[in-house]
């Protein structure tokens, strides 16, 4: 089994994956401090719920944003799964052409995603990630990543609007009843909501142009099964995405003996 660890800003996603076959995944708060005890210690214990066992694990495979809690889930996966982990960054072979003019500055959790949409869904495809930030990935026709965008997140600019407007309450982030809102949450909620579907709308519109092609959408990340209700550009949702890519990138240097 191959265990894939995406370390995010916000969240950390961890698969469990049985061939190609995601048989576990988990969603933990990012910690930067946690140590490869601790991360040890809540290992095994959603293995344990799970009904596996550290010894079925024959492979790892890490994404990470966070350089401070890298090095303790390494630790943790050379000591306890005894393996060495693939970690995702420059001079790991992804089998994708990497068109940005500085390689080394795309982040490992947005190649990853690259790599599981284009695999996935085809080419050419933009992926959109609604993570802390929201990221647009784009693969050309030709199977490359040609770049994208980044702009603030659905949280980020949710907390800004709690923060610097004094009289307007912190909201759920829930899709309101109408766009015109009757009330002060519903009409946050549908600004949010509406304007980052617009958002993304708009530049997917945009992007397609400069690609001259119909690329498909697939949105993952903590708000892209609510925001895809509302837009009008996005083909499908699989939040595993970048879980994925992850064990498809473990499986390519794998194969070539990286």
């Amino acid at each position: 089994m191959l265990l894939v660890f995406d370390v995010g800003n916000t969240s950390t996603k961890i698969g469990l994956l049985q061939g190609r076959e995601l048989s576990r995944h988990w969603d933990l708060s990012t910690q930067a401090d946690r140590t490869a005890d601790e991360w040890g210690i809540v290992l095994e214990v959603l293995f344990a719920r799970a009904g596996r066992k550290f010894a079925e694990v024959d492979g790892a495979a890490i994404a990470c944003v966070v350089p401070p809690a890298l090095a303790a889930i390494e630790r943790f996966v050379r000591r306890d799964l005894r393996s060495e982990p693939l970690v995702v960054g420059p001079g790991v072979h992804t089998g994708m052409p990497i068109r940005y003019e500085n390689p080394r500055e795309v982040g490992a959790d947005r190649i990853v995603t690259a790599v599981a949409a284009h695999e996935e869904y085809g080419a050419p495809v933009i992926a959109i990630d609604f993570g802390t930030a929201t990221t647009f990935d784009v693969v050309d026709a030709a199977g490359a990543y040609a770049g994208g965008v980044i702009a603030p997140g659905v949280g980020i600019a949710t907390e800004a609007l709690f923060e610097h407007a004094s009289r307007l309450p912190r909201v759920e982030m829930l899709r309101p009843p109408r766009v015109i809102g009757r009330n002060t949450v519903q009409s946050m909620q549908s600004g949010i909501l509406y304007g980052f579907a617009g958002q993304v709308d708009g530049i997917v519109r945009r992007i397609r142009q400069e690609l001259g092609a119909e690329a498909r959408v697939v949105a993952t990340g903590t708000y892209a099964e609510l925001v895809s209700q509302a837009s009008e550009t996005i083909d499908a949702v699989d939040p595993f995405l970048a879980l994925k890519g992850l064990a498809t990138v473990y499986r390519r240097n794998r194969a070539t003996g990286s």
